[in-house]
């Protein structure tokens, strides 16, 4: 026990060894140099007797019996010997004094056969021996200095405490995504996967640029979900880095479907190289409902900060405006017209003849009520307060581009009938992320409402850069697709990302309902809460306590952040943290995993060098384009001009006709 008393009774204990081991070298020296003792008159009789008698016992047979004895009697009192820790001393400096210590203290035997004067020899001896009996005392007090415990000195950013174990099997199914990988366990490299096998649960892939979102994750799930005879959707806002993979693995793998699915895409650069389509098509629009949330979708796609503005008047009016438009086109000669392009146009009429052809719809008499209520009261500054931001901000969509594409019909949205499956990939363009933006988030708008359906095929939807679109029921996709075979990826660079873009309540709803996260490298509070995500692992800790006399350890093992938050904002490019979600028929302990994807590169290459290009579609002029732009004016010029006519020759819808002097 250390106790006080039990330490001064072993510090006594270790002195009176020292001091006997200084003792039994006196004696040599005395011994030894009995002659210059005698020359110095300090040799008196009975010190004589007493070398006699010490003589007897054997200590001094030989030379060195007597300084190996007292040397071990000093070896003896240091072992006990606790000098003040300093963090600076090092070994060698010990074993320097230590080794020059056993060389003086034995080496001086040479002083005899030096020196033939007795006097010369006899003090050169003592000088020499005591020196370096000084020395080998100095080397062994600084050992007791110097702190022998080191904390993990090799491992300063603690990697290997804060490794933990993670899949290493290959867990497949007809719908999983599986990425192979390395993961570091203490100080072994060891092969591991990544096996989300139950995609449905949705898929977040977190990453700032450059962290190898599109290289190491989503190529993989678009190649392996087409391999596996999936429908596809593909948002590729770089266009055409993620097409052109998605065009040559349908090409490689089609063969592979029950029925070959046709591959189709929509661009609005190059309209030589893009299909048309009508997000709008009347066949899939059943009620007023989808017309609500065709119109809320542009207008938030094109006004982002109506986002976190839902419900204000001056938000739901240009919404009920636009609804009522796009209805009275689905209806009118069974939706023969009913195009975004027409509708852009037809809300640019003049409030008479605008209101007066709206008003014969029965079913949004109660959608532009408040519209007619303020134009009769004239009520302008209200009216334009309503209707104007939804054709201010429509306006930005007219350009004989858009409505080239959008005005024809090659395919229908319906990506998963399995009589009819597709792959398509709509692109977007950097430069113009909020005029595209808006026509893509209708289109994947109505490709939900659709793809969501019982008696499909599976179906896989990709997003590239996800906030860039705005999707209106993102978070209900997820939420209730998985019975219906929906996987939904989602490609951000960061939760702040999605807050500012979707509103922060409908981004943390999208952000926790996600069953699978595979992020790369991202910081601040998306770092923490991910962190906070993957949960805690026990780790070994140890302190150090220094003070004059002793050196304290302490080991304790307390759980710590498996993946901490400094460690995900310093993740390299191909690095990925994340969490996996299981099936009830196939469970996975170990679901989260710290670990670099790893990528044949060189296969990479050469596919990607063999790579077909994007065929060209159709061949197009400006004069075609020019002439579907004037062509859809003119359509709508004569919808209006043919209405007004049939209602004013007709006497009992002529109560409808509105005027200022009305």
């Amino acid at each position: 026990m250390q106790t006080g008393e039990n330490e001064q009774a072993l510090r006594k204990i270790l002195d009176m060894t020292r001091l006997m081991g200084i003792i039994i070298l006196l004696i040599h020296f005395y011994f030894y140099c009995f002659d210059l003792f005698k020359q110095w008159n300090l040799a008196p009789d009975f010190v004589q007797r007493i070398l006699e008698n010490i003589y007897r016992t054997g200590l001094m047979d030989s030379f060195n019996r007597s300084k190996l004895f007292a040397l071990a009697l000093l070896l003896i009192s240091l072992l006990g010997a606790r000098g003040r820790k300093d963090e600076k001393m090092q070994l060698k400096t010990a074993l320097y004094y230590s080794g020059l210590g056993l060389l003086l203290y034995f080496g001086s035997y040479l002083a005899f056969v030096i020196f033939s004067d007795t006097e010369v020899c006899s003090v050169f001896y003592l000088s020499l021996c005591s020196a370096g009996y000084l020395l080998i005392l100095s080397g062994g007090t600084l050992l007791s200095r110097i702190i022998r415990r080191k904390l993990s000195p090799n491992d300063i950013f603690n990697r290997e405490n804060e490794t933990f174990p993670q899949e290493e099997r290959l867990i497949e199914n007809e719908y999983s995504v599986n990425l192979p990988a390395r993961y570091h366990l203490k100080d072994k490299v060891r092969n591991s996967w990544i096996n989300i096998i139950n995609p449905f649960r949705g898929i977040l892939v977190p990453g700032t640029p450059g962290s190898g979102k599109s290289y190491f994750v989503i190529r993989h799930v678009i190649t392996q979900h087409i391999r596996k005879g999936f429908a596809m959707f593909i948002y590729d806002f770089k266009f055409d880095d993620l097409t052109i993979i998605a065009y040559n693995a349908w090409l490689e793998f089609r063969h592979l479907y029950t029925v070959q699915p046709k591959f189709y895409i929509i661009n609005f650069d190059d309209l030589s190289r893009t299909h048309r389509c009508n997000p709008l098509d009347p066949a899939a629009m059943a009620d007023i409902t989808d017309a609500a949330e065709s119109a809320r979708t542009i207008l938030m796609g094109l006004n982002r900060e109506w986002i976190k503005k839902q419900g204000d008047f001056f938000v739901e009016s240009p919404i009920n405006f636009l609804t009522a438009a796009i209805w009275y086109l689905r209806k009118y000669k069974d939706g023969e017209f009913c195009t975004l392009p027409h509708v852009i146009e037809l809300i640019q009429a003049d409030y008479e003849d605008l209101f007066t052809l709206l008003r014969t719809e029965k079913e949004i008499e109660v959608l532009i009520n408040p519209f007619v209520s303020a134009f009769l009261n004239e009520a302008t500054d209200q009216l334009e307060g309503q209707i104007a931001s939804a054709k201010i901000s429509l306006a930005k969509l007219s350009s004989p581009q858009l409505y080239y594409v959008l005005s024809g019909s090659d395919f229908t949205l319906d990506i998963n009938n399995p009589s009819d499956p597709k792959i398509v990939s709509m692109g977007n363009n950097p430069q113009k992320i909020q005029t595209y933006g808006a026509v893509l988030s209708l289109f994947v708008s109505r490709i939900i409402k659709q793809v969501n359906q019982k008696g499909k095929l599976k179906s896989s939807l990709v997003f590239d850069e996800f906030p860039t679109i705005y999707l209106n029921n993102i978070d209900s996709l997820i939420a209730t697709a998985r019975s219906n075979r929906v996987s939904t990826c989602l490609g951000i660079q960061d939760f702040s990302q999605l807050r500012k873009d979707y509103g922060r309540e409908q981004a943390d709803v999208i952000i926790n309902i996600v069953g699978n996260i595979v992020s790369g490298q991202v910081s601040g509070d998306t770092a923490k809460q991910l962190s906070e995500r993957f949960g805690k692992i026990m780790q070994d800790r140890e302190s150090l306590s220094i003070n004059s006399s002793d050196t304290s350890i302490s080991r304790s093992r307390q759980l710590e952040a498996a993946v901490p938050p400094s460690k995900i904002s310093t993740l390299s490019s191909g690095e990925f943290v994340g969490m996996t979600a299981d099936n009830p028929d196939c469970r996975i302990e170990l679901k989260t995993f710290h670990c670099g994807i790893v990528n044949d590169h060189e296969k990479i290459k050469k596919e990607i060098d063999s790579y077909e290009e994007i065929p060209l579609i159709r061949k197009i002029d400006s004069v075609i384009v020019q002439r579907n732009y004037l062509q859809v004016k003119i359509e709508i010029q004569e919808i209006i001009q043919s209405e007004m006519e049939r209602i004013i020759r007709n006497p009992a819808l002529a109560s409808l006709i509105l005027s200022k002097e009305k």
